[in-house]
């Protein structure tokens, strides 16, 4: 009975403290320039090469080649808990790459993601008929934020 007792009173304690895990790793987060905004490194990637900056958005596709993964991400601005808040203003598109494989089923678009990468360049691809300037990280930690679906409970008779 004590046992229970005191599982029951541990109960919120330990559900607050799952509720502050950090998205990133503590290590990924301390390595951020928090000065730097992602409309300057949109401006000119070549400014912030080797900083380290935390960004998110939604996935808008993932490409895998030999060399490893490639990220689209629409950038939306991070909440508190450094989750991406989708709305009708984004400061663009970036590219985030990594060396393993991302399956395109698990980081399929429209999956929100938050990730710290370090800036190590600029791409310029044809996209909607113009040629498309990608500030490029390497990603170093990410998070994939996966819907939380609602349980139907019925109503107590």
């Amino acid at each position: 009975m004590r046992r229970k007792a005191l599982a029951i009173w541990l109960m919120p304690g330990v559900a607050v403290l799952a509720g502050c895990t950090p998205v990133v790793t503590r290590d990924a987060l301390r390595r951020v320039d928090p000065t730097v905004s992602f409309a300057a490194l949109r401006a000119n990637p070549n400014a912030y090469l080797g900083r380290y900056l935390i960004l998110g958005g939604v996935i808008a596709k993932v490409t895998n080649t030999s060399q490893g993964a490639e990220i689209e991400v629409v950038q939306f601005r991070l909440n508190s808990e450094r989750r991406p808040v989708e709305s009708l203003d984004s400061g663009g598109r970036f590219l985030a790459t990594t060396k393993g494989f991302l399956d395109p089923q698990i980081y399929k678009a429209g999956r929100l993601i938050s990730l710290v990468g370090q800036v190590v360049g600029e791409a310029r691809r044809p996209f909607g008929g113009i040629e498309y300037r990608y500030p490029v990280l390497k990603i170093s930690a990410f998070h994939i934020w996966v819907p939380v679906r609602m349980r139907y409970t019925p109503p107590y008779p």
